[in-house]
């Protein structure tokens, strides 16, 4: 892992990360940007995820932001998340700022 990380508090989330585990996946994620820290975001690459998923996501992208905390992917989405981000008509409408969170790609300039 990058040298980099070293600042941010981990989240290793758990491999199934749908609608029937998301009150869990919240609770975690929420009371670590409680504590102020930067945090990163490991997803399993096997990971089952569903929409609510990426709606707990972005909301907690918009917490960050608005508290001045950092928020990361470990990786770039890949699998059920990719899938999840292209059917739901999200990558397609992505911002830079979306494309480097969730697919680690810079902005072309």
């Amino acid at each position: 892992m990058d040298t980099i990380f070293h600042e941010y508090d981990l989240i290793d989330l758990p491999g199934k990360l749908n609608i029937r585990n998301i009150n869990n996946v919240h609770d975690v994620i929420y009371q670590k940007l409680k504590s102020g820290k930067s945090i990163l975001i490991s997803v399993p690459k096997n990971a089952e995820a569903d929409l609510s998923f990426v709606q707990i996501i972005e909301s907690a992208r918009i917490q960050a932001k608005s508290s001045g905390i950092h928020i990361l992917m470990s990786n770039p989405a890949e699998g059920s998340v990719l899938d999840v981000l292209e059917r739901g008509g999200f990558k397609e409408s992505f911002s830079a700022e979306d494309k480097k969170f969730w697919l680690h790609q810079e902005a072309i300039q």
